[in-house]
């Protein structure tokens, strides 16, 4: 089936769904269905489910990537902040098929960046709104005692560029790639969302580590050091963590050329930096 015939048939369904209940979309929450059959099985395909899986997935909405990650895991929490989606999720997931879901799914309404994330094994799969995905990355790596084993979001592109993009890195490059390897799995256009938004979309997986490549004393400096230097980040190091007291030293201890810019640091040498006292 063509990709346009993925649209056209999903978006069908979709539409037809919220005219029945009369569901008008809200922007300000970020909300744009996702309604590309063919976008949907790379997510589920690059989130690698299993059947034991536990698959924590955020704004679902009225659930259209819900039914497809119950089609494979063993259990889904959705967190959902719009109170309006909450009686339809079901009613969406059991339109067109039988799917037993009162054991596997569980529906929180609630912010995500609230809510705790589950103290055990667990995955984050999601078609975000992207103005939370800067906090979302925080709130899993930073805020949660136990990380993710993976997550696979759907993002905006040049955010998931950024992110993976370690030659010339910003602040969300240096937390994702501390925590994990990040890849971008495929681009998406506007026209496979319902309302389409302005910018272009893409999916992004994060094989988390086991661990972060450093202690928490380190990570904590890292984002020190981090901070300052890219507060003004087209100035040199010298002028930026270099101006501190002791600064030009750490530089020196380290090994890092003081006339070269935040962005342009590996991982390896923030972890130095932060090391080097």
């Amino acid at each position: 089936m063509s990709s346009w015939r993925y649209v056209e048939q999903l978006s069908r369904q979709v539409r037809q769904f919220c005219s029945d209940y009369l569901l008008r979309l809200n922007k300000d929450l970020g909300q744009h269905f996702l309604i590309d059959q063919n976008v949907l099985d790379q997510i589920v395909k690059a989130a690698d489910i299993k059947q034991d899986d536990h698959i924590v997935e955020i704004g679902p909405g009225i659930g259209i990537l819900t039914k497809e990650l119950l089609k494979k895991a063993g259990k889904v929490t959705a967190i959902e902040l719009d109170d309006r989606m909450l009686p339809l999720i079901e009613k969406f997931i059991t339109n067109n098929q039988k799917l037993e879901t009162r054991n596997q799914l569980t529906i929180i309404q609630d912010n995500a960046l609230k809510v705790p994330f589950p103290t055990e094994k667990y995955k984050v799969v999601a078609n975000i709104p992207y103005h939370i995905t800067s906090p979302l990355l925080r709130h899993a790596f930073l805020e949660s005692d136990v990380k993710p084993d993976s997550m696979t979001l759907l993002i905006q592109k040049e955010v998931a560029e950024k992110i993976c993009d370690t030659k010339s890195a910003g602040l969300l490059t240096i937390l994702v790639n501390l925590f994990g390897k990040p890849e971008l799995i495929t681009n998406v256009p506007p026209e496979s969302f319902l309302p389409p938004p302005k910018v272009d979309s893409a999916v992004l997986h994060i094989e988390c580590f086991k661990e972060p490549i450093a202690d928490k004393e380190t990570l904590e400096e890292i984002f020190r050091l981090a901070k300052v230097a890219f507060g003004q980040k087209r100035k040199m190091l010298r002028k930026t963590i270099g101006a501190f007291q002791g600064g030009m030293e750490r530089l020196s201890a380290a090994a890092i050329d003081e006339k070269r810019r935040p962005q342009e640091l590996s991982i390896e040498e923030w972890v130095r930096l932060a090391k080097t006292k």
